[in-house]
């Protein structure tokens, strides 16, 4: 007992040594746990033996990874994602194989073992290629759909090489007799699970749910994602095939979000002891000896596979820059490959010096995957003048659309909030430029006569060429943070003084975009609550106005620009002048301005009736300022008065106080 606590103990504190200077580091958390298994495992320290028992207990980390996986499953995802999936992914993976057979076979291998090698190395990280895509903004770009759609095949084809390469391990006499069977016996399990689960799984789930306790919920997912990895091991498959046909039936259920919250936990702590499990196969001796030879593979997996990918994506795609890009970010090994690379070793299908020289060059492939996607445009802008003339084509058009508008409206995103705004704006006669990646959506907006172009928002040059300089607003109207990130760093740096306004789903990022320099953060949440409650207080017989006014005074607590400005419902705007009606105004704070180092009191802007609603300033975000705060270069004031008082109220604060 006291050994195998000081085991855990150790195993714990060193794991999350690691995993906190990953983090520091700003490194993949899974290169954390493989760095923890090369140290504590039996080829280094020796403080944890390679014993059965730590095997065992590492495969409930890839059952967790291949239910999350079938939780992901969709059938109208991949109807919609066919061509890209089941071409582009079939082909890359079958090419793959069928290469590294051919490879190997000069080396004087077996078959066999080029087929398990095969497969091991057509996987990429999914991990890591998806995080660098969402944290990019680039998932919806032309080369992140591909790049999903090839790992969205590799993660199905890891299916039936779960089955394949542990009966390669059968004498080559019986290896035909022995692979049929193995296909025929999990074709059968799959029709019985995939037939006749659905049904069960549903009416089961509803038993469950109906007793509203989260505890009985989770125990039901972990002993269904078990209870079906345990039969198909019965049935003489794998643990991680039932794993993955239970995510597949959890999908097609409404309660396919709330199990893979609750899943989270137990997957990323098995599989974080999986991964450190992989990282104690690692023989650093045989490593440090076959150095030259491991180089050399990693030097032939990323040119081999950015090669195959690029010219495999050209010719279903045709377009040799966004090849490239999906070449180059596909080229490192994957998790998977680790998981199938443990099969094989277990089968005896590759010698133990390959076994060494495959491992090490797939972990160093997986540490150089954030590097070749980080620098993916610039080497595909080296490799390939489809990609310059591309990116200049797509900035001249731009430039065309924005050229002659000034005090433009700049729209990031034309889904239905951009089309709303967008409509609201004609009706304002304001003119506006949209920017969408969607093609289908640009060219339907083209054919209507509408100013919307393709391009990135979240990119410089995209900004520049939609006339950021001369733009009044830019508004973000789709819900993603790190996009909307990129783009209010553009804006600091090259206008800080344009308001931004960002649409969000609810208010988790709102401190952390205004503090960036969003002037205002429209979270979908609260204003469907506010427009819920006003409909239900209408229904409940409450007179109009009051209802009215009640939507307003939440609007005005939530929005500091409308804080304090509520008029009566009953007064008709239309009498009074579009002159007379006061407006909003932003004001940036140069170094040679005059308002500089002064008090806020001290600029006397109440004379002109003009009101400091905001102050924006680098991570701070003030409504209503105090008067003692001391101006500094780069504040923008956001002024509210009429437009004669605003444009003295602005050479005041630039050039100098009235005497």
């Amino acid at each position: 007992m006291d050994n195998s606590l000081s085991l855990v103990l150790i195993l714990l504190a060193t794991a999350v040594l690691v995993v906190v200077v990953c983090r520091i580091l700003r490194l993949p958390v899974m290169l954390g746990y493989l760095t923890v298994g090369i140290l504590i495992g039996p080829h280094s320290f020796g403080w944890i033996p390679d014993a059965p028992s730590t095997r065992h207990l590492a495969e409930f980390g890839v059952v967790f990874l291949m239910f999350s996986i079938g939780l992901e499953f969709s059938l109208t995802r991949l109807k919609a994602m066919h061509r890209t999936v089941f071409g582009l992914g079939g082909a890359q993976v079958a090419a793959t194989i069928l290469l590294v057979i051919a490879t190997t076979g000069l080396f004087g291998m077996d078959w066999r073992a080029g087929l398990a090698l095969g497969g091991i190395l057509a996987m990429s990280s999914t991990a890591i290629v998806s995080k660098m895509l969402v944290e990019r903004a680039e998932l919806n770009l032309p080369y992140g759909q591909q790049m999903m759609g090839v790992l969205l095949f590799q993660d199905l084809a890891v299916v039936p090489l779960l089955i394949v390469i542990p009966a390669l391990a059968s004498q080559p006499d019986d290896l035909p007799a022995t692979l049929s069977y193995a296909m025929l016996k999990a074709a059968a399990v799959l029709l019985v699970l995939l037939v006749f689960g659905q049904h069960v799984m549903r009416r089961w789930f509803h038993v469950v749910a109906s007793q509203k306790s989260s505890e009985l919920f989770t125990l039901n997912v972990l002993f269904i994602t078990l209870g079906l990895a345990y039969f198909t091991e019965r049935a003489g498959l794998s643990l991680a095939l039932g794993a993955f046909v239970a995510g597949m039936l959890i999908s097609e259920t409404e309660y396919r979000y709330q199990v893979e919250e609750d899943i989270k936990p137990f997957r990323d702590v098995l599989l974080g002891l999986f991964f450190v499990t992989i990282g104690m196969m690692l023989n650093l001796a045989s490593v440090l000896a076959n150095l030259p030879w491991i180089l050399f593979t990693l030097l032939m997996l990323i040119l081999f596979k950015a090669i195959l990918i690029t010219l495999l994506a050209r010719a279903f795609e045709g377009d040799w820059a966004v090849a490239l890009r999906s070449g180059i970010g596909l080229a490192q090994a994957g998790e998977f490959g680790f998981v199938l690379l443990t099969l094989a070793n277990e089968a005896r299908l590759l010698p133990g010096a390959t076994m060494q020289i495959t491992l090490a060059a797939m972990l160093l492939s997986m540490l150089t995957a954030p590097f070749l996607i980080q620098y993916g445009e610039a080497i595909a802008r080296r490799f390939s003048s489809a990609e310059w003339t591309n990116r200049a084509l797509q900035m001249h058009q731009i430039a065309i659309k924005s050229m002659s508008s000034t005090s433009h409206v700049i729209l990031c995103g034309y889904g239905r909030s951009g089309q709303k705004l967008a409509s609201i704006l004609e009706d304002e006669n304001l003119h506006f430029i949209a920017l969408d990646l969607d093609s289908r959506r640009v060219r339907e907006a083209a054919a209507a006569k509408k100013s919307v172009v393709y391009g990135d928002a979240a990119k410089r040059e995209v900004l520049m060429a939609a006339g950021l300089m001369r733009a009044k607003v830019l508004v973000i109207t789709y819900a993603d943070k790190h996009s909307a990130l990129s783009i209010l760093r553009h804006v600091k740096e090259l206008r800080p003084d344009l308001p931004v306004v960002i649409r969000a789903n609810d208010d988790t990022n709102m401190e952390i975009l205004k503090n960036a320099g969003a002037a205002e953060v429209v979270a979908e949440v609260m204003e469907g609550s506010v427009m819920l409650a006003s409909q239900a207080l209408l229904l409940a017989g409450v007179p109009l106005n009051r209802v009215v006014r009640r939507v307003q005074e939440n609007r005005a607590r939530r929005y500091a620009m409308f804080s304090g400005y509520l008029r009566s419902p009953q007064h008709n705007d239309d009498e009074i002048s579009d002159e007379m009606q006061p407006r909003f105004l932003n004001v940036l704070l140069k170094a040679d301005s005059d308002a500089v180092g002064r008090r806020l009191r001290e600029t006397e802007l109440d004379v002109l009736n003009i009101e400091v609603r905001a102050l924006r300033r680098y991570n701070v975000h003030g409504a209503q300022p105090s008067e003692e705060m001391i101006l500094q270069t780069g504040d923008v004031l956001v002024l509210l008065g009429l437009p004669e008082a605003l444009e003295i109220a602005r050479n005041r604060l630039h050039k100098g106080f009235l005497e």
